[in-house]
């Protein structure tokens, strides 16, 4: 996958089947918009994501939130769904105040070449947001090129957004956030050291530390699965500041993998969060957490 990152100098060349969009979590809707420029590739076009960095709401200071999907998050997932281009658009006081009309014209047609572009109903483009999918549609038939504008789906009579993933992983729902993202929500990170406790209680484990910016859900224990150099294991995982053992702020992500033996110490792994057991706890003493961790994992490994 190319990926066109913090420029505005670029052309493609061949035509393209565009989505547009923010792609925070990559949730359902975002999927239907992915599957509709992949058929294209059928056609002969090239699969093309256009997306903003950074994302409007945060350029323009109503964001904040931290991300359901990091930048590198986003990247390996669309590879890993065949798109050929992921265009990472600079938003800046230039790029912003360009108009609607110019955005389609000189970015859209000249620049990537699009032939179909696929978009949500709530699209919003070109200085002040002028541009929405009544105009890009307008101008399809001035500049030859195709629109699909895809509906908005709906869980439990609730619009799909990634406001409402936001709020279900934020709960611990993730039973929910499943059926929301198409898939269990994850985590990435490097494996790091730790203070090797559980190696001492006899149930070694993996710590990563998130990056910053990612939405982590409530702190507690979750069933999981932890997938390194691409085996999945199943696995049990804490999400917290281990308040029996530690006293630093530093949030981490702990899994217990079943069935595993090695060292995965600087290795990459991704643990994909499945149902919330129990709430995060400090014990009184050691000897009180080793006899949880130990029903812990007796529950996880018959769940």
């Amino acid at each position: 996958m190319r990926i066109i990152s913090g420029s505005t100098d670029f052309v493609l060349e061949g035509k393209s089947a565009v989505a547009i969009g923010k792609f925070d979590g990559i949730h359902r809707g975002h999927l239907a918009l992915m599957n509709h420029i992949l058929e294209q590739k059928n056609e002969g076009m090239q699969a093309v994501v256009f997306t903003f960095d950074p994302p409007a709401t945060v350029f323009f200071g109503r964001g904040g939130e931290k991300e359901l999907t990091t930048l590198a998050e986003k990247r390996r997932f669309f590879e890993s769904l065949g798109i050929d281009v992921l265009i990472e658009f600079p938003l800046n006081k230039e790029t912003a105040a360009i108009e609607a009309e110019d955005f389609v014209k000189e970015i859209l047609v000249k620049q990537i070449q699009a032939a179909y572009i696929a978009a949500g109903t709530d699209l919003s483009f070109g200085y002040k947001g002028r541009g929405d999918s009544v105009l890009l549609s307008a101008l399809g038939e001035q500049f030859g090129y195709r629109v699909e504008i895809i509906d908005k789906l709906f869980f439990e009579e609730r619009e799909i957004s990634s406001t409402y993933v936001r709020e279900e992983v934020l709960l611990g729902n993730m039973e929910t956030v499943r059926e929301l993202l198409g898939r269990p929500y994850s985590i990435t990170g490097k494996v790091e050291q730790g203070k090797k406790l559980g190696r001492t209680l006899g149930m070694p484990t993996v710590n990563l530390y998130p990056p910053e910016g990612k939405l982590l859900p409530r702190k507690g224990v979750y069933f999981s699965e932890t997938r390194c150099n691409g085996i999945p294991y199943k696995s049990i995982t804490n999400i917290g500041l281990k308040p029996t053992v530690n006293d630093t702020p530093a949030i981490s992500v702990e899994s217990y993998l079943y069935d595993f033996e090695g060292d995965l110490y600087g290795e990459e792994i991704e643990t994909f969060l499945l149902a919330f057991k129990r709430p995060e706890m400090k014990f009184d003493s050691v000897d009180a957490l080793k006899a949880q961790m130990l029903a812990d994992v007796e529950e996880g490994r018959h769940w």
